[in-house]
């Protein structure tokens, strides 16, 4: 991953919104994220699209959903700053955090996530 490239990614709002989210959460699917964001879904789809070209998000399909989460591969250095920035500016992304907690009827996900098909 090149560096410019890792930065152009998180130069979005949405973008690294959903990043910080996914961070927080582990692991999210675009209707969590649409909600929790309060966008609609073709631009939540498109920004993760975008982020996963860039090598910062990876998916898995579990039925209908689809789930995404960070790149297994993402160089440590770009872990660490995106952990840093969540830790460092948690006001950022708190009330769309607290909507997601309070959003209903979230997919429910395998209880045993090591088993889950990639």
């Amino acid at each position: 991953m090149r560096l410019p490239d890792f930065f152009k990614c998180l130069a979005d709002e949405t973008r690294l919104k959903c990043l910080l989210l996914i961070l927080s959460e582990g692991e999210l699917c675009v209707c969590e994220l649409t909600t929790a964001l309060d966008e609609i879904q073709p631009k939540v789809s498109r920004h993760l699209g975008q982020l996963r070209r860039c090598g910062l998000l990876a998916d898995r399909r579990q039925g209908q959903w689809v789930y995404y989460r960070l790149a297994p591969e993402l160089p440590g250095w770009a872990r660490a700053v995106l952990e840093e920035t969540a830790r460092a500016n948690a006001a950022f992304v708190r009330p769309n955090l607290k909507v997601l907690k309070r959003m209903g009827e979230r997919p429910r996900r395998q209880l045993d996530r090591c088993t889950a098909k990639e």
